[in-house]
Order: structure tokens, then C-alpha cells, then sequence
């Protein structure tokens, strides 16, 4: 009998088997399909010259502005150079000062400079802010939200948006001064 229950207890060890393998293999195939289905629902839209630039709302962390929130809804009629940025990032605090330089003359023009920030902390912006003594409206895309609809993959990246709130040039990478005022007289509005 002893042989009939190791018989036994072999088939019930296969048997054992083939279920683990089955229900691993069920996750595993459960596991593809959704990483399918949410891949095919994502919005895979990259925003080109010619689009219209997708509205958000951000808080404001620039204590040189009345707004608490800003959309870019609120610029409409407005050139805009929407500027995508981190205190890390090297290339973006050389562009910097050049937004600043000519953030009073176009704000005069019709055009507005918004540089989303895309730290992790508000603090380390507001030391950055102050060193360079930015004036230009600053929100905190602490969540990476505006940075994913606008699909930003390289900082610096910067949209220039037309007062039909059209986006006129995507540009990835720093900007030098020269570069910067001709993209600016580009969506000055007329």
C-alpha cells in the first residue's frame, strides 16, 4: 500500500503543480491586459505648432503676484511664452536671467512669461526666485500634471503661444537672449 500512496501523493503534487502554474499564468496574462487597456486609453496627444494649447489651472508660488491660481485661459488675446523649468536644471537658470531682462518690456507688448515650475518643493523655488529676482508669474506643477498634457520630455522646454491661443513654437532646450526676443516678437500681438 505504501507504493499505491506514493502513487498517490505524486499525482496529487502534479495536480498541485499545474494549479500553482495556472493561476501564476492567469495573473501574469491578467497583468498584460491591463497594461494594454491603459496604454490604449492614455492621451497620447503631443501638442505641435498649429495646435491650440490645452487650458490648466496651477497655483501661483510668486509672491510678486496678486493671483493665488492661474489658468491660461486668463491670457486669452495675450502672446504667452509658457516655460517649463527646475532649480536642478542647469541650462533653465542660465535662461533665466534673459526672461527676466525682457519680462517688463513685452508684459508691456501684450506678452506674458509664465515659467512652470516642476520641483518638488515650493521652497528650494522661492530661494531660486529671489535669487534672481524673477517678476514673471511662477506656478508649481508639483504633480507633474501640466508637464503630462503637454507631454514636456527635456527641461528646458518652452511653448510660445499666439494671442489665438494657438501654439506658435515648441522649443526644447535653453533659449539665448537673441533667440528668446525673436520668439517673443513672434507672438506679440498686433
Amino acid at each position: 500500500m505504501s507504493i499505491e500512496k506514493a502513487k498517490q501523493a505524486k499525482k496529487n503534487k502534479k495536480r498541485n503543480r499545474l494549479i500553482y502554474r495556472g493561476a501564476i499564468l492567469a495573473v501574469l496574462v491578467g497583468a498584460i491586459i491591463f497594461a494594454l487597456v491603459s496604454n490604449l486609453q492614455k492621451d497620447n496627444t503631443v501638442y505641435r505648432a498649429g495646435d491650440a494649447a490645452p487650458d490648466f489651472q496651477l497655483n501661483q508660488i510668486s509672491k510678486n503676484h496678486d493671483l493665488e491660481t492661474l489658468r491660461l485661459s486668463d491670457y486669452e488675446g495675450k502672446g504667452v511664452m509658457l516655460n517649463f523649468w527646475a532649480t536642478w536644471c542647469k541650462p533653465c537658470e542660465a535662461e533665466m536671467p534673459y526672461m527676466q531682462e525682457l519680462y517688463p518690456e513685452y508684459k508691456d507688448k501684450g506678452v506674458e512669461i509664465i515659467a512652470v515650475s516642476l520641483d518638488s518643493t515650493q521652497l528650494v523655488v522661492d530661494q531660486f526666485v529671489n535669487r534672481y529676482d524673477l517678476t514673471f508669474p511662477i506656478p508649481h506643477d508639483r504633480k507633474g500634471e501640466i508637464r503630462d498634457l503637454y507631454k514636456v520630455g527635456p527641461i528646458p522646454s518652452t511653448f510660445f503661444i499666439n494671442p489665438e491661443g494657438e501654439i506658435q513654437e515648441v522649443v526644447n532646450g535653453a533659449l539665448t537672449l537673441e533667440r528668446l526676443e525673436g520668439y517673443l516678437d513672434g507672438i506679440t500681438p498686433k
